[in-house]
């Protein structure tokens, strides 16, 4: 049942009984701490301008009459 809804179910209901309940969250709280770029919240400067060049792009395409 490998790669189906309910292989999954049952992987994680292992995973839950010989690791605790809270296994996912552990696992998921190391992925989040071992992150050291910072992302744009390091420099707020920076993401404040590509967030502004980002919102001028329109997708619509451009009319040739």
């Amino acid at each position: 049942m490998a790669g189906t809804k309910e292989g999954g179910k049952k992987a994680a209901a292992t995973n839950k009984a010989k690791y605790g309940a809270e296994f996912y969250a552990k696992i998921g709280a190391d992925g989040g701490k071992k992150g050291h770029t910072g992302g744009f919240f390091a420099n707020r400067e920076l993401a404040r301008v590509a967030g502004a060049r980002g919102g001028r792009i329109s997708r619509r395409t451009k009319k040739t009459v």
